[in-house]
């Protein structure tokens, strides 16, 4: 039986087992967060990246905002909690989002998917190193098939690092993939459950979005507002409203609905959605080589993060 056939027939028993809202939210995160590299590709085309970054941060604070006010939830969170929503935000959302949205301005937003959804074989060896995890043949397969992925990726394009801007465009991308993978590792070290999570992601993306604005300000070459487009500039609301505060949503609902490792299968579609809307709305270039490195690459990471159970999926109870 065909990869194929057993994805859509693992998705078909996902759909027939689950309630209209998971269903809905399963979507939400694999469509949008698979847009989210496009918004960012259109918001730098015109804004600095900075500027896209704080602003999308800023103003997904300030929609959390009049919410939390409402349901009378906006409060001081403590100094130890807020010391752990910084470093979170400083790891994630301006380590990680951040320099991913530097980098996106140099590199295609194909390249920067496909480079970003290395992020878990990042994270599986650091939590190697710090034995969360152990080393088995079956890493050592995924590994070397993300390895052979990356290498179809540069197969022909070697000489492009040549390029100053496209190899510092690079450099950053891996940093900000060992942000997110910090971030991660550090999560999973604290082994809490937060009581108000969109309280804390207010205190996360308020602070994220002030030091990103403050980085503008000191790192943009030249700031000329009237030059943004309005397509950037919508690309920068859409990546508030929906690439932060309404992913985030339905991604943590759906942690507390299905099995964590269930939900991580999502990442694999976001890649693919990404390569194909930048594909298809800004006409860049995806060859066979690519094609083949894509598959390399989310084949790799799925054995590296594969668990038993992982495909029979239900509600959790």
């Amino acid at each position: 039986m065909s990869k194929t056939r057993v994805f859509g027939i693992s998705l078909f028993l996902i759909l027939s087992d689950l309630t209209s809202k998971t269903i809905i939210c399963i979507f939400i995160v694999a469509i949008v967060w698979g847009t989210t590299f496009l918004g960012i590709k259109i918001g730098v085309e015109t804004v600095p990246p900075w500027f896209v970054a704080g602003l999308r941060q800023f103003l997904a604070a300030l929609i959390l905002l009049p919410i939390l006010l409402f349901k009378r939830e906006m409060k001081w969170i403590g100094w130890k909690n807020l010391s752990i929503q910084l470093t979170l935000s400083m790891l994630m959302l301006i380590g990680a989002n951040g320099l991913t949205t530097v980098a996106e301005k140099d590199l295609t937003s194909s390249l920067t998917s496909l480079i970003s959804a290395l992020s878990p074989v990042f994270i599986f060896i650091g939590s190697m190193i710090i034995g969360m995890e152990k080393f088995t043949f079956r890493t050592l397969i995924g590994l070397m098939m993300g390895l052979f992925g990356v290498v179809f990726i540069f197969w022909d394009g070697i000489n492009d690092l040549a390029n100053p801007d496209y190899r510092n465009g690079l450099l950053i991308l891996l940093l900000a993939i060992l942000c997110w993978g910090g971030g991660t590792i550090y999560t999973k070290k604290l082994h809490s459950e937060s009581n108000n999570l969109f309280l804390n992601l207010f205190y996360q993306f308020a602070f994220a979005g002030i030091v990103q604005l403050i980085f503008a300000f000191l790192f943009s070459d030249k700031i000329d507002v009237a030059s943004w487009s309005a397509q950037s500039i919508s690309a920068i609301v859409y990546l508030a409203i929906f690439g932060s505060v309404t992913a985030f949503f339905a991604y943590h609902y759906l942690l507390k609905t299905l099995l964590p490792t269930q939900v991580s299968i999502l990442s694999y579609v976001n890649t693919i959605i990404s390569i194909f809307l930048s594909w298809l709305i800004l006409d860049e270039a995806i060859s066979a080589k690519f094609i083949l490195a894509t598959a390399f690459i989310i084949g790799g990471v799925f054995i590296i993060n594969y668990k038993p159970g992982m495909l029979k999926f239900r509600i959790k109870e």
